[in-house]
């Protein structure tokens, strides 16, 4: 039976999932008549063990989305993660949504998980998520350390999933879309078309997008108003990777430090360089309300 640990108070519902990357298996709204999601909810009733995919948001560690398949190169060495997604040939969100986390300290309002992976390569880390609820937010903390031996791009992020992309209304300011090509890998940083600008709420758009968008000031707003709620994302991060697969019943926001591939971008645009032994932070807050 899946393992989830529940916090909860007045306004919001969350339930963790330790052993299936330290993620989300939902992140409901209680302040109406019942509770609505605010992120796509892994089913009360789902059996066996759900891929990280199935649920509402997992941790991105240490790095964010694809990197290319020849890896990248860092002061005059090759590192070459391995492929780690049947079918798909580029190594993908590192590795921490794919391990089992430990569960360090867990009370109704707010839950800790550790995950030691000082055995992985090429990046050797340690890691701690909290979650914690205050009042209608849910505030998620990552640390992660460098455990290696040699300094090293690091980058985090969070891949939530949201619930009915036609009823959604999004507000994101960016300055710039760094564009994907058909291996999902970055072509290029260009302007933002108009239709793919959300300085002001509008709806998503009905033919799909799949791209990370930079410039963003770290505040969001996901409104729904056949479903009476909204939802506000800051995160102290200043890319957003905005997928809206046509036809599907779910969307993703995600707060990132840095652009798809980043490792292989001139100056590795928005990793941070870690010594041995040095930490990155951040912190992304989910906040739900009626609308």
């Amino acid at each position: 039976m899946l393992h989830r640990l529940t916090l909860q108070n007045d306004r919001l519902l969350a339930q963790v999932v330790p052993d299936i990357g330290g993620g989300l298996a939902r992140l409901d709204w209680l302040g109406g008549a019942g509770p609505v999601p605010l992120l796509r909810a892994l089913p009360d009733d789902f059996a066996g063990t759900p891929l990280p995919g199935q649920l509402a948001c997992f941790p991105l560690l240490p790095w964010s989305n694809r990197m290319a398949p020849s890896g990248f190169e860092f002061e005059g060495v090759r590192h070459v993660p391995a492929p780690n997604r049947a079918g798909e040939p580029c190594p993908i969100h590192g590795d921490g949504w794919q391990q089992a986390w430990t569960l360090a300290a867990h009370d109704g309002s707010a839950l800790t998980l550790t995950l030691d992976r000082t055995d992985a390569r090429p990046f050797s880390y340690s890691v701690t998520l909290r979650y914690t609820l205050a009042g209608e937010s849910l505030i998620v903390e990552l640390a992660v350390r460098n455990a290696g031996a040699v300094a090293l791009p690091f980058g985090i992020g969070l891949h939530p999933w949201m619930p009915d992309p036609q009823g959604a209304f999004l507000q994101a300011g960016a300055t710039g879309v760094w564009r994907s090509g058909s291996d999902k890998l970055p072509l290029g940083r260009e302007p933002i078309p108009d239709y793919w600008r959300f300085e002001r709420l509008r709806s998503l758009p009905w033919d799909g997008v799949d791209h990370a968008f930079e410039g963003w000031n770290g505040a969001a707003r996901i409104a729904w108003p056949r479903r009476g709620v909204s939802l506000q994302v800051q995160a102290d991060m200043d890319y957003f990777i905005l997928y809206v697969p046509p036809g599907r019943d779910f969307f993703c926001f995600e707060p990132v430090d840095h652009p798809v591939n980043a490792h292989n971008l001139p100056g590795y645009p928005g990793l941070t360089v870690l010594a041995p032994g040095a930490v990155l932070e951040r912190r992304c807050v989910f906040r739900g309300s009626a609308l």
